[in-house]
């Protein structure tokens, strides 16, 4: 019997300003979401458009995914955005318009605002709950975002 070889991830890359608050929770959230709904063939991460060298991951980030039960890789680090990330991606998801249109020149951006009619706005250096309204506002688009571009088998093709 011949063995189909696997095809690869499609990357899906969610961006924000220093990749420490927002799109380290959406990338989280989206893992989580896709292996409850059991949809493979996708890869997630984050990455930002402004790493300060030496930042790391929000503790308000960390205790609002924690909270809502959410797994963050314990050895995550912020990561600069690059271009060969964004050519290599399947899709890239921007917090607001504002990194969007940094990056309108590659036809597989797209934001928030876009995709769901609000933007994520940076809760950096606030409160816990600004995080925790934050990871909520991220989690309701989820369902938007894996409908239009992670279709299940019964909807299409992976």
């Amino acid at each position: 019997m011949e063995q189909k070889k696997a095809e690869p991830k499609k990357k899906i890359v969610f961006v924000c300003t220093g990749n420490t608050c927002r799109s380290p929770m959406a990338e989280a959230a989206l893992r989580k979401e896709l292996r409850r709904r059991k949809i493979s063939g996708y890869q997630v991460s984050s990455a930002g458009l402004n790493v300060e060298a030496g930042s790391v991951l929000s503790p308000h980030s960390a205790q609002a995914l924690s909270e809502a039960k959410i797994s963050v890789n314990k050895s995550f680090k912020p990561k600069q955005l690059t271009e060969k990330t964004v050519r290599g991606a399947y899709l890239v998801v921007c917090m607001t318009e504002r990194h969007r249109l940094a990056l309108d020149k590659y036809p597989n951006v797209t934001s928030f605002p876009l995709l769901c009619g609000r933007e994520i706005p940076d809760p950096y250096g606030q409160d816990i709950d600004v995080y925790r309204v934050t990871l909520r506002r991220i989690r309701e688009c989820l369902p938007l975002i894996i409908e239009r571009y992670c279709p299940t088998s019964e909807s299409g093709t992976k």
